[in-house]
């Protein structure tokens, strides 16, 4: 089953957005705006990248996934919720049977993401370093060292 936005449970994000924030947010302008019941879709789920940026932002649940066979058997159906730090997933199979799982998500509020955060470097040495963005971080040193020049 491709990604589709649930019509029962969409509501153009009324209140939170001046359009729905799947219409926003989708990197393969997928997601669009049906006008006549002012609600969001998929007007082509079979080009769909399945990125989950418009399950991250949908403030309504209403969207949901293909499930790929490695974890959902043909014909069950799946929905992803978000939660405080990640998103939950619900499997619902043929014969009734539900399985939740939860996946932990570095995704933030929109406005919120601070790219340096945590980072052991000076942001503005860090432009000029011969270094990459939080390396000393992610190899777990205070300061990485530099090449010095031929003597």
């Amino acid at each position: 089953m491709p990604t589709y936005v649930n019509p029962q449970t969409c509501n153009a994000c009324a209140g939170e957005h001046e359009g729905p924030l799947c219409v926003y947010i989708c990197p393969n302008d997928l997601m669009t705006l049906d006008t006549e019941q002012n609600k969001g879709f998929n007007q082509e789920p079979e080009l769909c990248s399945e990125c989950y940026a418009c399950v991250k932002l949908c403030p309504q649940d209403a969207i949901f996934v293909r499930g790929y066979s490695d974890f959902v058997p043909l014909g069950a159906s799946v929905q992803p919720k978000r939660i405080d730090g990640g998103l939950t997933w619900t499997v619902k199979f043929r014969d009734g049977r539900e399985l939740q799982f939860t996946y932990p998500s570095r995704s933030t509020p929109v406005g919120s993401s601070d790219p340096y955060k945590d980072f052991t470097e000076d942001k503005e040495k860090d432009l000029a370093g011969q270094g990459l963005a939080g390396e000393s971080k992610w190899l777990g040193v205070d300061v990485l060292p530099t090449l010095q020049g031929n003597k």
